[in-house]
């Protein structure tokens, strides 16, 4: 919660903006061999780069990937994006810290990515999000294609009251399993069954490419894009519900490998 409010108080931090950029410097500090991955050097994603990070795998094989953007929506003016998405940045470094200590002594290979540019730009419309958004998660998969063995995004993760069902686009079988994960760590209530929206998110250039994902987020959040996505919106038990559930999901998958 803390690092939220650390995100929420350099104020709107659009992608490609002075304040991303001193923000994404702190960022990167906090990430197990925390490094940029710039896009390509043309266009308008010329100067934006994701944040990532990793914790060695102790067994050959592709990756599980947690991930999450940094950047927020340009407009309304003062929007900080507290849920969208300072908690699922918070959330991916939290876990990045602390996931050391529970997984099996052999495990695959756990990348963190904070996406930039997840957000459209200007000029963007709503129909063409997936292709003129969604800029860092795209660059991502475009150059780590065949690395990835799983994806796990988080988005709307943390606000009082959260229900997170399935999100239509998610892999079956993975939810299933951040169910089950859910169960073991007492926050099924979080994780009802059913379905959610069908949202083209940041994991969706990871399912055009086979990989199984899924997008863990709470579409009826009733800030969502407007300037009352503040931290006063927030539950630190929520996000607590989900850090665990993914912790145990992570646990999960590397016992699976």
């Amino acid at each position: 919660m803390a690092l939220i409010g650390q995100q929420v108080a350099v104020g709107q931090r659009p992608a490609g903006s002075p304040q991303l950029q001193q923000l994404a410097e702190k960022l990167r500090a906090q990430l197990p061999g925390g490094k940029f991955e710039p896009f390509p050097s043309s266009g308008p994603q010329r100067g934006l780069r994701n944040i990532v990070g990793v914790i060695p795998g102790t067994v050959p094989g592709p990756a599980i990937l947690i991930g999450a953007h940094y950047d927020t929506e340009y407009h309304p003016k003062g929007f900080v994006g507290a849920n969208d998405s300072a908690a699922g940045t918070a959330a991916v470094i939290e876990l990045a810290r602390t996931l050391p200590d529970q997984l099996p002594a052999s495990h695959p290979e756990i990348r963190f990515a904070l996406f930039d540019g997840e957000e459209e730009q200007p000029g963007c419309r709503d129909r063409d999000f997936e292709f003129c958004a969604l800029r860092g998660s795209r660059a991502y998969e475009a150059a780590h294609r065949g690395e990835i063995g799983q994806m796990i995004l988080l988005d709307y993760i943390a606000n009082k009251g959260a229900r997170i069902p399935r999100e239509q686009n998610s892999n079956q079988a993975m939810w299933a399993n951040l169910r089950e994960a859910a169960s073991e760590v007492g926050a099924t209530e979080t994780f009802p069954p059913g379905e959610g929206a069908s949202v083209i998110d940041d994991h969706f250039p990871f399912l055009l490419a086979g990989v199984p994902s899924i997008d863990l987020i709470d579409f009826s959040y009733p800030y969502a894009d407007t300037v009352q996505d503040t931290p006063d919106k927030l539950d630190a038990a929520v996000l607590d519900d989900v850090g665990e559930t993914v912790a145990e999901l992570v646990v999960s998958l590397s016992d699976q490998s």
